[in-house]
């Protein structure tokens, strides 16, 4: 799988429609996820995106927030399929970076986000 960050931005509770209240700030990463490989192959970003920076110990930073731009990124893949849309976390605050754990190991994929 081959993710690729286009955006980053934040957006109030009203911009993505949700009566729910941050615990930080809500953060929106627009990607396009394309399968390279030969198989079928998911990404399925819910409980695998954790926030960290230098102060802040790692922690998960999933939501179950929507926007209305794009498809949903949450999905199964067959070879040479690809999709953009929009994953909505909910960060501390701004700047630090965004790991995708998709196995046991470490991060297989980290986007630093902007400090504003």
């Amino acid at each position: 799988m081959q993710i690729t960050l286009k955006d980053v931005r934040t957006v109030s509770p009203s911009e993505i429609n949700t009566t729910s209240k941050p615990k930080g700030q809500f953060v929106v990463l627009t990607l396009t996820v394309k399968n390279i490989g030969n198989k079928d192959g998911g990404f399925h970003p819910y409980g695998l995106m954790k926030w960290e920076d230098t102060q802040t110990a790692e922690q998960d930073a999933s939501t179950l927030e929507k926007t209305d731009v794009g498809q949903d990124v949450d999905a199964t893949y067959r070879p040479g399929q690809n999709v953009t849309g929009d994953v909505v976390l909910d960060v501390p605050r701004m700047g630090g970076k965004v790991n995708f754990y998709d196995g046991l190991a470490g991060a297989s994929l980290s986007f630093e986000l902007p400090a504003d």
